[in-house]
């Protein structure tokens, strides 16, 4: 025979808070990428499929599917520093930076991926293959598979991209400047790659 008992309604959150995990929680801070390469305010102009470019979100590898700060703790290793969370996940925030530094570098548009006017002749994919700290190395690294793709075109353009740059710890702070530098001059040679064309 089964017995069915009611419970009040205070004593409901009270048995639910001892089932349920919301995760860590959320620091203080959250970390962004600031482009060292913006477009003035007021800058306009019209442009075309040829003067326009799509920057996709890169694909990343399982450790960066997240908004904690990575880091490769050695060659099999990887942790996530403490207290630190990024605004959003790293691809997407990567994927922002280097849209900015393109249009700021060559004056060519680059569409937010949901707009349909366009149909942009250059395509931008790629991996994000290391986006956090080298802990034995002390020094902050980004790394970028990318794949440069023309409209009627059946050659792919490949490079690998990677910058580094040393940190003197691997705290949150020190992370954010770190990452945000590795990643600016990655983006400035994406740039660099594709020209004002």
């Amino acid at each position: 025979m089964m017995i069915i008992r009611r419970l009040s309604a205070p004593a409901l959150p009270l048995l639910l808070a001892g089932c349920i995990s919301l995760g860590p929680k959320t620091p203080a801070t959250l970390m962004a990428l600031t482009p060292s390469a913006t477009v003035s305010a007021g800058a306009a102009k019209a442009t075309s499929d040829e003067r326009s470019i799509a920057v996709n979100i890169p694909t990343a590898q399982p450790a960066l599917a997240t908004q904690r700060v990575m880091v490769q703790d050695g060659p099999n290793a990887v942790a996530y520093v403490k207290d630190a969370q990024w605004v959003a996940a790293p691809a997407l925030l990567f994927r922002n930076l280097v849209a900015e530094t393109i249009t700021a570098r060559t004056g060519r548009y680059v569409p937010d991926q949901r707009a349909t006017g366009l149909q942009p002749d250059l395509r931008i994919s790629g991996q994000l293959v290391q986006f956090g700290l080298d802990g034995p190395g002390m020094a902050a690294v980004v790394m970028f598979d990318g794949v440069l793709a023309r409209s009627g075109s059946t050659t792919l353009q490949t490079r690998r991209f990677e910058a580094r740059v040393p940190i003197g710890s691997t705290d949150g702070p020190a992370a954010a400047v770190g990452i945000n530098q590795a990643a600016n001059r990655v983006a400035e040679e994406i740039a660099g790659w594709i020209g004002g064309g």
